[in-house]
């Protein structure tokens, strides 16, 4: 019986994979659950899945939680340290789906643990790269991706030569505004950005596509976890979302990875990993389809490309400056104190700022340094976008 964790329970990657578990109940052992505000799914989850403890992000639910478990067996806990000490517990795998750089301190400590973990949280990457497969490394465990785009590359690596690899091609959906006139997109309104085209996903990463802040953030993690050179890695707008991503090989082979927009196959395949096992995913009919379409992206529509691959150029700590101004600028989208433009405009700003600053980005990549770069980043785009609210 596999021993499994699922941090972000709740959220739409998280009910994924509990969707998976559920229907072969008898060969899992929950461990724990985590998830936010959600307190209702996560205790209900928790005593359907019989977990041995469930954890909400947020210390001030602990009370409700413990309500809502009162008479289980399962033991109610809150806070960031109790995610890092669920996450210690033993576990054969683990999915790491918190959002946000928040993911980065239970993963680790759940690949220092030996896990095998499945990495949904790109943060987690792009923030601290080196750190995680050098913990992973150090001691024993195994890195297995679950976004789409990276599920597919690693699948169609399976028996190759990395060496052989020519270019690397991550597809994006386009997002809500994918064909807006530009000069529409500074009136662009937080519900429509929230309105994804192909997926029903939560609100922050649906803007981040409008954005293509998450694309840029798969960009950095391509060079991450695969290790290649980021010149060879591409971005090409594909509004089916039915091909998630292309491996090029220098004999000209392109490797696509074809299959419905259902996050059940990533997950099942890293959850099944190294067997492929029955899936309920959609068995799609091409001859109904009946075309693909493709179109380079428009880096002046969506600057975040650009901005990430100046963090790769850039290195070191740069990719936690990324991913704290960019959550930083996504509440102030949010909120209602900037216009959609702006977010990029935010961040731009603050790596400027911090990269011409020694002691910052070119320090040492440890957790702690991470958190103080993230912390500060942070401040500065508060700042940024304090002096753009006016």
């Amino acid at each position: 019986m596999k021993r499994v964790s699922i941090f972000g329970a709740t959220g739409s990657i998280g009910q994924n994979t509990i969707d998976l578990i559920a229907r072969a109940r008898q060969d899992y052992q929950i461990v724990a659950l985590s998830g936010a505000g959600n307190i209702t799914q996560l205790a209900e989850d928790a005593r359907r899945l019989n977990a041995e403890v469930a954890i909400t992000a947020h210390d001030h639910l602990l009370e409700d939680l413990t309500t809502a478990l009162a008479g289980s067996a399962v033991e109610a806990a809150a806070g960031e340290q109790a995610l890092v000490e669920a996450a210690a517990r033993p576990a054969d795998w683990v999915m790491s789906a918190i959002v946000g750089a928040a993911g980065l301190a239970p993963g680790l400590k759940a690949l220092e643990q030996g896990s095998t973990l499945a990495l949904a949280n790109k943060e987690s990457l792009v923030c601290a790269g080196a750190l995680m497969l050098r913990t992973a490394k150090k001691h024993g465990a195994r890195l297995l991706p679950v976004d789409s785009e990276h599920s597919a590359v690693f699948q169609a690596l399976v028996g190759e030569d990395i060496s052989a690899v020519e270019r690397v091609i991550i597809t994006a959906s386009g997002g809500a505004f994918r064909d807006w006139p530009l000069e529409d997109l500074k009136n662009a309104t937080l519900d429509e950005a929230s309105n994804h085209p192909n997926w029903d996903m939560g609100q922050r990463i649906t803007i981040d596509s409008a954005s293509m802040f998450n694309k840029a953030l798969e960009l950095i993690e391509t060079r991450e976890y695969f290790g290649v050179n980021p010149k060879q890695i591409e971005v090409l707008v594909h509004p089916e979302s039915l091909i998630h991503a292309m491996v090029g090989f220098k004999d000209g082979a392109l490797m696509a990875h074809v299959g419905p927009p259902d996050m059940r196959h990533a997950i099942g395949y890293a959850l099944h990993w190294p067997e492929r096992r029955e899936l309920p995913v959609e068995r799609l009919d091409l001859a109904r389809i009946g075309q693909l379409t493709f179109r380079a992206p428009d880096e002046i529509r969506w600057p975040a490309l650009r901005l990430a691959r100046e963090v790769m150029q850039t290195g070191g700590l740069s990719g936690a400056v990324f991913n704290a101004a960019k959550e930083t600028a996504l509440d102030g989208f949010i909120a209602g104190r900037i216009g959609f433009p702006d977010m990029a405009a935010v961040v731009e700003e603050v790596l400027t700022k911090l990269s011409g600053q020694s002691g910052h980005i070119d320090a040492t990549m440890t957790l702690d340094n991470v958190a103080k770069i993230d912390h500060l980043a942070r401040q500065e785009a508060q700042s940024v976008i304090s002096r753009r609210a006016g």
